[in-house]
């Protein structure tokens, strides 16, 4: 069969393939909500509670929000991956069911001691779900080619660092919670700003490591079949390890300082391939962490307490203790939803909602759960290997890694692995800064898949017709493609042979294996 020579007459073919999937988004999403209220209904069968249509109307409230982010994925980003948004969904829905659950235990105890009903968070968390779609729904609309982002790099990076540092300037009064100094509290109403400073540093780090490529990359010295960086090429990395220490002594907060340096040595990881970096970076970070345990109360209680929580058990150890025994008493299958007794453990909506899901769904149920959230995490890496631009990579690993990366920090925290660090899970703990900004990192997620699964004659305005030549990308613009070496020295499988006199890529040349003469 003759190739035609014109291979744009083949787009259109290939375009008319791919399949945006939005059905598939939409059916999931119905899942999602289906699931969320039938848990909604087993936790007031457990409790006693009398069914009515309340529940029924809360998992359509709950449909709807999602029905809305739908309609926007589909109008402003209709190839984007179809299950990102459902796994976000789902993980909202499962954690506004366990803080229902904890607002039922509370009620229940506050009547029993007869003191005045506490107001319900959940009903507080389906409003921070609204403002997040809306957040959601904003950045799809204001972010229509994630490539923009990086004109504004240094500016992202600028503003997190203010919102990083923002609590450490302000009165304890204003930003003080149990010790830790990560919050800006304006009335009834507090956010924690590092949460929207984590997505602004990898929009940041990503702008600067496609910028500054050559400056982690350059030669360096040998040493046990690892090749080093120079010294002055340190530079950036001590800056970040600064920066996270200076969160760690100042606000004396060990999550978001283990957060921050961990995004940006993956980072570096990913645009370098070089485990030096790594090592580096872990070493120093070491040593920098083992000086603030020296001289930092707060970090050495959190490390006396990791060693041996039960060491003062009705004191500073009372939390992760019964975290453990709540773990415990789940055992594999858990007592089922509505019918254990979250509430014992401090804070059990918040840093500890993992502890009262595995008293409830058990070890069987916290590992389904983890699961979606590999498979969330999972997607925005196929995402990055999928688009074609190294920033969108950068960002979209970036963003990912974060997403797995927090969840570890928080269960390692609440099962004893490391120490407690007191962040929140993302989507599932009770909290409005969380909720919103993830909402708004899941936007740029699909907004880098989109890139990477828009055909290409729908990614850019003004595509020539079949016969006419595709105007020049402008350099910044222009995708890149990694060879590897085996490829420059060997032509693959089914490659054309060049025969002498005929130009590469020639409309006459014959294929493999075959003479011009057939």
């Amino acid at each position: 069969m003759d190739r035609p020579a014109d291979r744009t007459a083949l787009r259109p073919a290939v375009a008319a393939a791919v399949s945006t999937r939005r059905g598939v988004e939409l059916a999931l999403l119905g899942l999602a909500a289906v699931i969320t209220t039938g848990a909604l209904v087993l936790v007031e069968a457990n409790q006693e509670q009398e069914l009515t249509w309340a529940l029924l109307y809360l998992g359509a409230a709950y449909m709807a929000l999602l029905a809305l982010a739908h309609l926007a994925v589909r109008k402003f980003a209709p190839y984007a991956d179809p299950l990102v948004l459902p796994l976000a969904a789902l993980l909202n829905g499962i954690g506004l069911v366990m803080i229902h659950r904890i607002d039922l235990a509370r009620i229940a105890r506050a009547v029993s001691l007869g003191n005045e009903e506490p107001a319900q968070e959940a009903v507080r968390q389906v409003g921070w779900t609204a403002i997040g779609l809306v957040f959601f729904v904003g950045v799809l609309w204001l972010v229509p080619d994630h490539r923009t982002l990086a004109r504004y790099g240094y500016t992202a990076g600028f503003v997190g660092l203010i919102l990083l540092a923002l609590p450490a300037v302000l009165p304890a009064s204003l930003s003080e919670v149990n010790g830790a100094r990560i919050w800006i509290r304006l009335g009834p109403a507090s956010i924690q700003p590092g949460e929207f400073a984590k997505i602004l540093f990898v929009v940041f780090f990503a702008s600067f490591l496609v910028v500054k490529r050559d400056l982690f990359t350059s030669a360096g010295k040998h040493f046990l079949g690892m090749t080093f960086p120079r010294p002055r090429d340190l530079g950036p990395l001590l800056v970040a390890w600064g920066v996270a220490m200076a969160v760690l002594v100042f606000e004396s907060d060990l999550g978001t300082s283990l957060m921050f340096f961990g995004i940006v040595l993956v980072m570096l990881y990913v645009a370098t391939e070089r485990i030096s970096w790594v090592l580096i970076g872990l070493t120093i970070f070491g040593a920098g962490a083992f000086a603030a345990w020296t001289f930092v109360s707060r970090v050495q209680v959190r490390v006396s307490v990791w060693l041996d929580p039960f060491a003062d058990y009705n004191g500073r150890g009372f939390q992760v203790s019964q975290g453990l025994f709540g773990l415990a008493t789940g055992g594999m299958g858990g007592t089922g939803l509505g019918a254990g007794r979250p509430e014992l453990v401090p804070f059990s909506s918040t840093d500890f909602i993992f502890t009262s899901l595995g008293e409830e769904i058990g070890l069987v149920g916290i590992a389904a759960l983890l699961l979606i959230y590999c498979l969330l995490a999972t997607r925005a890496m196929r995402s990055a290997l999928a688009v074609r631009d190294t920033f969108g990579k950068l960002l979209a690993a970036g963003l990912g890694f974060a997403i797995a990366w927090q969840v570890f920090v928080v269960v390692g925290g609440v099962i004893n692995l490391i120490p407690n660090t007191g962040i929140t899970a993302p989507f599932v703990s009770y909290g409005g800064s969380s909720l919103v900004a993830n909402y708004a990192l899941v936007a740029l997620v699909l907004r880098v898949s989109n890139a990477a699964r828009q055909p290409s004659q729908d990614k850019r305005p003004g595509t020539p017709v079949p016969g006419q030549q595709a105007p020049l990308a402008p350099l910044a613009e222009a995708s890149t493609e990694m060879v590897s070496r085996d490829q420059v020295r060997t032509p693959p499988h089914g490659s054309v042979r060049h025969e002498a006199g005929a130009p590469a890529g020639h409309p006459d040349q014959a294929p493999r294996g075959r003479t011009r003469g057939e």
